[in-house]
């Protein structure tokens, strides 16, 4: 039953500002450049972009009909629209994934932080080489109260956003960030694509070579496509509850879709012109933004003023989607157990910080959790291995399963064209929703456990 407080946006553009907050983080920021740079730029951006396209948009607007029928969080979504059987359980996967997430989210987005005050001091600034500024990147994830003091720090700011309600919290925080994100990419991406040699870097982004595709490629898309848009974990369920009935929703869905692809672009117009300007390998790894980019802004004119306002607006972004990771957990408390939002905010915050000290102290602090359970790797990479992989596919295959055969695509687009607009390809959704998408999420959940055999 849901809260009668609950909140709601007060308009299109508000939605679109937040649930492109949630899509938009350090998915496409962090996350796109370092994928594309590690599966040969072009190619991968093509099938990335056809993904986004033919799996993303449709699952996009699956959660958002949901959420709109219901005005739930994602557990009285799934009782509400399937009363006494088991999807329920399908809701509190995602609500349990939104927590997961966070727990470690949060840290990774602390490391902005420190990035951030270095770049401000000059302390990223006056890092030249590669190994200083490896040394630098070990010394931060491997101090044993620093990167709590972070994540504490960033938990403390996502309480403070979502503690303030759906319009004047969520909203309200948005309207700001969102615009100055997008402001900040695309003078940065102006500034890198005139580097001398920055040509390469566009070229290296857009120019695919299809002799680099493979199926390791192909998975890599797909799930950059799940992971930046936030499927599978109810987020879109979420917003959609809070969706006014007047307005457009399927227009919204798609351009919350196509707005967040366009930054992981514009993320890449930054930073692959920089780096082929100073002769760097784009094949860097998780290690891109953190420890190459560093000496690279060194290398850089104006170098200093460029590392402040990239390590902002990525600060920026890892806020946007801790917002909607707390707001997520948050929903099913104010909803399902009344509780009152500041108070859910508060302790649900403050427990999501308890279970993210494990993975802040495992980068090096903690020996124990430095090679978890013998299997090689870090604590932190377990909790993204099991929530950010296998949790996110588990989630998006069930929703696609339960809208195209359970609830039914009839429903789905009654809920969608509520307000009276229609959903442009209706028919060419249907078909994606009951048929495409399921065989590939679920061809992705196959690879992610054949490939990553730690349990």
């Amino acid at each position: 039953m849901a809260s009668a407080g609950r909140g709601q946006w007060s308009g299109k553009a508000g939605f679109i500002l937040a649930a492109a907050g949630s899509a938009i983080g350090l998915g496409n920021i962090w996350r796109f450049p370092y994928t594309a740079g590690e599966n040969g730029g072009g190619a991968f951006v093509l099938v990335y972009l056809a993904f986004v396209l033919l799996i993303g948009v449709p699952v996009v607007l699956s959660e958002l009909s949901i959420g709109r029928f219901t005005k739930l969080n994602p557990v009285g979504a799934f009782k509400k629209l399937a009363p006494g059987t088991n999807w329920k359980w399908l809701g509190g996967l995602g609500v349990l994934t939104g927590f997961g997430i966070l727990a470690f989210y949060s840290v990774i987005a602390g490391w902005t932080l420190s990035y951030l005050w270095g770049a401000i001091t000059g302390q990223v600034g006056g890092v030249t080489t590669a190994e200083q500024s490896n040394a630098v990147f070990e010394a931060l994830i491997g101090g044993s109260l620093v990167p709590v003091i972070l994540t504490a720090i960033f938990m403390a700011m996502t309480i403070l956003v979502v503690r303030g309600g759906v319009s004047n919290g969520i909203e309200r925080a948005t309207k700001i960030l969102m615009p100055t994100l997008l402001v900040m990419l695309v003078v940065m991406a102006i500034r890198a694509m005139t580097l001398d040699g920055g040509g390469a870097g566009i070229a290296y982004l857009f120019q695919p070579d299809f002799s680099k595709l493979s199926v390791d490629v192909i998975m890599a898309a797909l799930g950059q496509a799940l992971f930046s848009l936030s499927l599978g974990m109810g987020a879109m369920i979420t917003y959609g509850s809070y969706f006014p009935d007047r307005e457009n929703l399927p227009q919204a869905g798609i351009v919350v879709a196509f707005f967040d692809t366009g930054i992981a672009i514009l993320a890449g117009l930054i930073i692959f012109p920089a780096l082929f300007s100073v002769g760097v390998d784009p094949s860097a790894g998780p290690g891109l933004v953190f420890v190459v980019l560093p000496s690279i802004f060194a290398q850089l004119p104006a170098g200093g003023l460029f590392a402040i306002a990239f390590y902002f607006l990525l600060t920026i972004a890892a806020l946007t989607s801790t917002i909607s990771l707390l707001e997520v957990v948050v929903a099913y408390f104010v909803d399902e157990k009344q509780w009152d939002r500041k108070k859910a905010s508060l302790w649900i915050g403050l427990a999501c910080l308890v279970f993210a000290v494990p993975s802040a102290l495992s980068q090096g602090a903690v020996g124990g959790l430095t090679d978890f359970l013998g299997t090689g790797v870090t604590y932190l990479d377990i909790q993204n291995i099991i929530w950010g992989n296998y949790s996110l596919s588990i989630g998006a295959l069930g929703l696609c399963i339960f809208v195209g055969w359970k609830w039914g695509i009839p429903s789905a687009l009654e809920a969608l064209e509520a307000s009276g607009h229609k959903l442009q390809g209706h028919t060419l959704w249907s078909i994606l929703v009951r048929f495409v998408c399921p065989v590939a999420v679920g061809a992705i959940l196959v690879y992610i456990m054949i490939t990553q055999q730690y349990f």
